[in-house]
């Protein structure tokens, strides 16, 4: 059956992409290829998480480097496990200096890209 039956033709579609480009998203993997060696799939954070990131590197009081951030982050996001809410979806704890708090809690979520592709997304706790 044609989806376009079902529901009828799609009105709006906002991509992955388009989030990317609007600054919803920001490329780790394009802008941090070394960092993000540990994942496979492309890895992006959502504009909350790099906020956080900037914060870190903004407050000259911790010596936090952009990679430094970024490379805590992706690495925790393997080795700080705390809960697995489902099979796409890991709950992982950083320490992130520099922010008005020093641990987070963020969320990584493998799910399709555009393109049906596997894409990683870290994200805070509570966000979509």
């Amino acid at each position: 059956m044609n989806t376009n039956e079902l529901f009828g033709d799609v009105i709006y579609q906002y991509t992955r992409a388009d989030a990317l480009a609007d600054g919803v998203l920001i490329d780790l993997s394009g802008n941090y290829p070394a960092e993000c060696r540990l994942y496979r799939y492309p890895v992006d954070c959502s504009a909350a998480v790099w906020s956080l990131v900037e914060q870190a590197v903004a407050d000259t009081r911790h010596g936090n480097s952009y990679d430094g951030v970024v490379w805590d982050i992706i690495y925790m996001s393997q080795r700080g496990i705390v809960s697995r809410p489902d099979e796409q979806t890991v709950l992982f704890k950083v320490i992130i200096t520099g922010t008005g708090r020093r641990t987070h809690t963020l969320k990584a979520v493998c799910h399709p890209g555009d393109n049906l592709e596997p894409v990683i997304t870290i994200m805070l706790s509570y966000e979509d």
